[in-house]
């Protein structure tokens, strides 16, 4: 019994804080788990800066609105559930999530959860678990699956190199580089060959 892991953000679809840096004009907020690797430090040090400027969920929901699933994500999620299980693992948030599952066909994700105030202000977050993509993996692993994991960054090594096969997917050359042993692929292609092999 397999089932595939997968990350969200940098993997099916665009960076939601990129776009909202973009959007906001806030250059700071491009910071992903690319170049922090403590989520909770990261997510602290996003919610001062959002409180500094006055911005809040409807903001940013806002420009989720716009975004699209990365070109032949849809295509591939599709083509990858008709052979397995798939769920997709992020350290995103559901009030972010929504829109862009309705987009891919609404797969399972497993996520966590905003603390927002009446007036929309975000004052917080809940994290589902600790090291939650790990976790989640392992309590997978602990029912009798098989797991296979691509990720692209930090928050992704724990799922991919505790499962049976695991990729680099549309990663940094920082991670690739220090991750030789595994494989990296750029193409939605390649990591369905990558992972029908793994099956």
């Amino acid at each position: 019994m397999n089932i595939v892991c997968l990350d969200m953000e940098g993997v099916l679809v665009p960076e939601i804080w990129i776009a909202f840096a973009e959007e906001s004009g806030i250059p700071e907020l491009k910071r992903t788990t690319r170049d922090e690797p403590d989520y909770d430090k990261l997510m602290r040090w996003r919610l001062g800066i959002l409180k500094e400027h006055g911005l809040g969920l409807k903001e940013i929901q806002s420009t989720i609105a716009k975004i699209d699933p990365l070109p032949g994500a849809k295509e591939f999620l599709d083509e990858l559930r008709t052979m397995t299980q798939v769920v997709i693992l992020s350290d995103t948030f559901e009030e972010f999530a929504q829109p862009l599952m309705k987009k891919l066909g609404w797969p399972t994700i497993f996520c966590n959860s905003l603390e927002v105030a009446p007036d929309g202000e975000i004052t917080g977050f809940k994290m589902r678990c600790e090291q939650s993509k790990l976790t989640t993996v392992k309590a997978l692993q602990s029912m009798g699956y098989e797991t296979i994991a691509a990720g692209d960054s930090y928050n992704d090594l724990g799922m991919i190199q505790a499962s049976k096969a695991g990729f680099l997917f549309k990663s940094t050359d920082k991670i690739k580089a220090d991750h030789p042993e595994l494989p990296a692929f750029e193409e939605f292609g390649e990591l369905l060959e990558g992972i029908r092999k793994a099956l």
